[in-house]
């Protein structure tokens, strides 16, 4: 590990027993929340990085299967997609692994001062889960798109309508999970409550 990540996570910790003394609790969700992403960030490359894209590029695949409308190459994680007229390779990497998302998801529930440890633990596994199905969601729709559209549609299909499908459901998770659950506890009331009553 870098000598500045360990400095950086040493200086965050000071940072975050003062604010806790203090009690800043404002200030310690913010300062606790930007330090774990950054933190997050740094010690994810390249194995989370590598792992996130690998785990996007085989649900792609898998979903593809059923289609067959384009040609997944794991090893190097290109898309081939074919269409009628001119293919698209389009290529899954850092960008589109979903790895930043997540990291700011988790960061956030983290340091969220509204739960229990347990509660922090569900939310932060089913977000991470979450954005793992909607990121590929989103590729699909693009592969879809480009498809029965051309390689013309790849722009906007790509950086408009998956960006769209993508970023509206990211925001759908953080109102269930950090406002709708405040007014009645949300998704983790209802998997509490689904579990008891099956026993």
């Amino acid at each position: 590990m870098n000598i500045y990540i360990l400095l950086g996570i040493v200086v965050w910790l000071y940072m975050l027993s003062v604010l806790k003394r203090a009690q800043l609790s404002a200030f310690f969700f913010i300062v606790g929340s930007a330090g774990l992403f950054f933190i997050l960030m740094a010690i994810s490359r390249p194995y989370w990085v590598w792992f996130f894209t690998h785990a996007v590029i085989h649900g792609v695949d898998l979903l593809n299967k059923i289609t067959g409308w384009a040609t997944v190459m794991l090893k190097t994680g290109l898309v081939y997609i074919t269409n009628g007229h001119n293919p698209v390779i389009m290529s899954i990497d850092y960008e589109c692994s979903g790895i930043i998302e997540t990291c700011a998801f988790v960061s956030l529930v983290v340091f969220f001062p509204m739960y229990e440890r347990k509660e922090k633990v569900f939310y932060a596994v089913f977000g991470m889960l979450f954005i793992y199905f909607i990121n590929v969601l989103r590729l699909i729709v693009v592969i879809t798109i480009v498809h029965f559209m051309g390689g013309q549609s790849f722009f906007l299909a790509h950086s408009v309508i998956g960006r769209l499908v993508f970023y509206v459901l990211v925001i759908a998770l953080y109102y269930n999970v950090f406002t709708y659950s405040q007014l009645a506890r949300g998704i983790y009331r209802k998997f509490i409550d689904r579990r008891s009553s099956k026993e």
